[in-house]
């Protein structure tokens, strides 16, 4: 089994570089680095925001835990993910997305929001939030590709543990560096490939293991929930739909405001793109995360927890996968996972080290120099996957945590002003500002009180409060993102009305032929 998963990754990792080699050639300015020269085509585009939304956070954190206090209704996540986080995102941001970032020549969100607004203070303070915030999603990734690796080749040692994420950071900075989005989307869209024959692949083993749908399903209903009814691991909604909505509005509306993820649509063609991009993205996410949460929904029939012992929902997908695949789909799982996870990786460090140097560095240079722009760029590159590597080197560090309190904190600042900024010339630049604020302390209170592990008195309160799990960093990210949305136009209402003029001057765009 080793051999054969050893071969599968050297000849992935050997296309992957290679792709990087030959991209260097094309990428000659800022724009073709971080934007592909804004050229990229609906195929590229589509794949590059599905493998960017899915990865080892998703397929082994995200799998593990959802299946296990979800049962089979864990597979909603994957249809939200499908139609809110990939359809409407695209219908509702792609098109205003492309003609807006294009006629502003906004190449980040920081960017966005400075010549949106009109104001610096708003992209200097964006542009440390990206890079912030990006850091733990980015360590939760490595801790996902860690622990499936360890399964793959039995490796149990710390030190085994760190090697393989050092060896995941040269690679993505390798291929990055040399070629920049352009290298990244090519390479999203092999990995992309990969990812959907995999998913299809192991869930069909994962039911297939357990006497096929009929005799799984039946098996999940004979599991006791925590009252001791039987059903709930097999019904429609499972036993706590309340809060399985929060993880549908946390996976899915958050990309609506996460830079790596809108980032896609400044790169896309042309609204022709867009509109088959869509589309292509939508079944994409489908499969993918429909079919990770539907695989997770049954490792209850793979894993056994004793009682008064606590789960680890990270190990759980390995060790159902052990169980369940043949050899050669072990390795297949394994390029599978590095794909999804490679993917994400290269757009949170191209979004990160483009965002501080453009929106953080550049202003402060005595003179503008694109070679010494994309130097600084390449050396934060490096500088990102060093600090990000330093946290997954935390085993205990949950990959749901992590992921949560990023996407809350990011797309929870972002989401209401970046939207509304798209649609509204009523806006206010104090708007934006609440927005960043409350979302902060929303996610930074919350880490204080719950996700530390400070006072857990405090936190078995909180979550026995009602239904809604108030001390779970998913559904305080899910509420911080909804509060977003609404506190951006009641903040303008009382607020100092934007000028006229440059509102007027950003919307031209629309009216404008593309």
């Amino acid at each position: 089994m080793i051999g054969i998963t050893i071969a599968m990754l050297a000849v992935y990792v050997i296309v992957m570089l290679g792709i990087g080699v030959y991209t260097a050639k094309k990428t000659k300015s800022v724009s073709d680095f971080v934007l592909g020269g804004r050229g990229v085509g609906s195929w590229l585009t589509a794949f590059a925001y599905g493998t960017s939304y899915f990865s080892a956070v998703v397929f082994i954190g995200y799998a593990g835990q959802f299946g296990w206090s979800y049962g089979i209704s864990a597979a909603w996540i994957g249809v939200g993910n499908a139609i809110l986080g990939s359809a409407l995102a695209w219908i509702v941001l792609g098109k205003r997305t492309r003609m807006m970032t294009k006629h502003m020549n906004a190449k980040t969100m920081p960017e966005y929001f400075e010549k949106r607004f009109d104001s610096k203070s708003l992209k200097v303070a964006a542009a440390l939030i990206v890079f912030v915030f990006l850091i733990p999603y980015t360590a939760s990734v490595y801790n996902g590709l860690s622990r499936l690796f360890a399964m793959a080749f039995g490796l149990e040692s710390d030190f085994a543990y760190q090697m393989i994420i050092v060896a995941m950071a040269l690679i993505t900075a390798v291929y990055v560096i040399l070629g920049g989005y352009t290298a990244t989307a090519l390479n999203d869209f092999v990995q992309g490939i990969v990812m959907l024959i995999g998913i299809v692949a192991v869930v069909l083993c994962v039911i297939n293991g357990q006497g096929g749908w009929s005799e799984a399903v039946s098996k999940m209903a004979e599991i006791e929930t925590a009252d001791g009814s039987k059903g709930a691991f097999a019904s429609l909604f499972g036993p706590d739909p309340i809060n399985l909505i929060g993880v549908v509005i946390l996976t899915s509306l958050g990309t609506w405001g996460l830079p790596q993820m809108v980032h896609k649509f400044y790169a896309i063609k042309d609204n022709d793109a867009v509109k088959k991009g869509t589309v292509i993205s939508t079944v994409f996410a489908l499969v993918v995360a429909g079919g990770s949460y539907l695989m997770g929904g049954f490792d209850r029939l793979y894993c056994t927890v004793g009682e008064g012992e606590t789960p680890v929902y990270d190990s759980m997908v390995p060790a159902m996968l052990q169980e369940a695949l043949p050899d050669v789909l072990i390795g297949l799982v394994v390029v599978l996972v590095l794909s999804a996870s490679m993917s994400t990786l290269s757009s949170l460090v191209l979004t990160s080290s483009s965002t501080l140097t453009i929106d953080f560095v550049k202003p402060r240079m005595k003179k503008e120099n694109e070679k010494q722009e994309m130097l600084i760029m390449r050396v934060l590159i490096a500088v990102f996957l060093v600090i990000s590597v330093i946290i997954a080197f935390n085993k205990n560090a949950s990959i749901t945590t992590l992921m949560s309190y990023s996407w809350g904190a990011l797309a929870g600042t972002f989401l209401g002003p970046y939207m509304w900024g798209l649609f509204s010339k009523k806006v206010t630049k104090a708007s934006v500002w609440v927005s960043f604020v409350l979302g902060l302390a929303l996610t930074i209170g919350h880490m204080i009180l719950f996700g530390f592990g400070w006072f857990p008195e405090l936190k078995a309160t909180v979550a026995g409060l009602c239904p809604l799990n108030l001390a779970s960093p998913i559904n305080a990210g899910a509420i911080t993102m909804i509060l977003s949305i609404i506190i951006v136009p009641a903040v303008s209402k009382f607020t100092k009305k934007p000028d006229a003029q440059q509102v007027d001057a950003v919307f031209e765009c629309y009216v404008k032929e593309d």
